[in-house]
């Protein structure tokens, strides 16, 4: 056995690791992919089809689509690596996008890019690579994972505008030992110039935008084909209980939203809450929707006991900032948390991730559902 670690922390010669590539057919896991081959790792690439493309799927900014399997394909012909497709449409469709419709319904905001990667993309293709006899599963996700003593620990990514901290903190611990994220030290513009220099014909593709099954970000044309039933009119009250109009279905709106709202009022109105078991919409002044205390649930804990002494960060939209806040994790996967400062149009459905700063940088700890 050789003394040394090899660049994924193994106690292995690269040549005799074997690692799977998650290849979603982006400059970023195409990036991973020949950075691992040029390394000396024995790499397998796999790409999921997640979905059936329609025509304005295909033209729209999105990942995984049947072009992305293409640009995959070529990837991994021009590095000389192995290459598999799986096709988990139907496991995609009752896990990520039947939740999404259900998740609308019930007057939240879903994200199913962290349910994809908590279920599929982690979950199945965590099984795929251990069949395989692989030493790690590689992803091009900007996360860093720094292992100590024999454990693995999350924490963002060196490029703030990239990192992907918050979609991956439903990971369980068991992933995260056997997972591994190069690009987590990277800027963007270094993954490119790494795609460049090694001639890949996805250097210059620009990053995907939309929710991948979600054409141009109509989620409510989604919601249509899949549940029709559910675009029914109802009420727009105000904080009193008054009717000041109707909406033509609840799927329509999120907390927070102002414009599309068409009731005139002498202040602008927001969406404060969505009651989807009467079908209404409670619509009130932007200051009604500051909020400190938060209930999650499903909570999905990375750090250790000590790590939630105290105050620590949260993050509860994917492009929000890190808040103060402290954690009271409670029996059954619950957990309260108070935030310092007030914040608006927090919705029920989103994440809410925590962290502390130690000097390594910003640790994740683990979060849970906004209940």
């Amino acid at each position: 056995m050789n003394n040394e670690l090899n660049t994924l922390g193994l106690n292995k010669k690269p040549s005799e690791t074997k690692v799977v590539v998650a290849m979603s057919g982006g400059v970023d896991s195409s990036a991973v992919a020949g950075m691992m081959k040029k390394e000396g790792y024995d790499v397998i690439g796999i790409t999921l089809k997640l979905y059936n493309d329609a025509k304005e799927v295909a033209e729209s900014k999105q990942c995984c689509s049947g072009q992305d399997i293409l640009d995959a394909k070529r990837v991994a012909q021009k590095l000389g690596i192995k290459h598999k497709i799986l096709y988990y449409q139907n496991k995609f469709k009752q896990e990520v996008i039947d939740n999404f419709t259900d998740s609308y319904l019930k007057g939240e905001t879903p994200i199913p890019c962290i349910q994809c990667n908590q279920t599929v993309k982690f979950k199945d293709l965590f099984e795929v690579a251990k069949n395989l006899n692989a030493d790690a599963l590689v992803t091009g996700h900007y996360v860093k994972s720094i292992t100590l003593k024999n454990k693995t620990h999350m924490y963002k990514a060196n490029d703030d505008n990239r990192d992907q901290s918050y979609f991956l903190f439903s990971t369980t611990k068991e992933q995260l030992n056997y997972l591994r994220f190069p690009l987590g030290g990277l800027m963007k513009d270094e993954t490119r110039k790494i795609a460049k220099k090694l001639e890949l014909n996805v250097a210059d593709k620009p990053d995907s935008q939309d929710i991948c099954f979600v054409p141009n970000g109509d989620y409510a044309s989604v919601i249509k084909k899949f549940r029709p039933e559910s675009f029914k009119k109802g009420n727009i009250k105000n904080l009193n209980g008054e009717v000041i109009g109707t909406h033509d279905g609840i799927i329509n709106f999120t907390i927070g939203q102002r414009k599309g709202i068409r009731v005139s009022d002498k202040e602008a109105l927001y969406v404060i809450k969505i009651n989807s078991d009467r079908n209404e919409i409670i619509v009130g002044p932007k200051e009604k929707l500051a909020t400190t205390n938060l209930l999650l649930k499903n909570i999905n804990i990375l750090g250790d006991e000590t790590d939630f002494n105290g105050e620590i960060l949260v993050k509860v939209r994917s492009t929000g900032k890190l808040l103060k806040a402290k954690i009271n994790l409670k029996e059954h996967g619950l957990a309260e948390v108070k935030l310092s400062l007030p914040e608006d149009g927090i919705s029920p459905g989103q994440a809410c991730v925590f962290y502390n700063k130690d000097n390594l940088g910003y640790k994740v700890l683990g979060g849970g559902w906004i209940k």
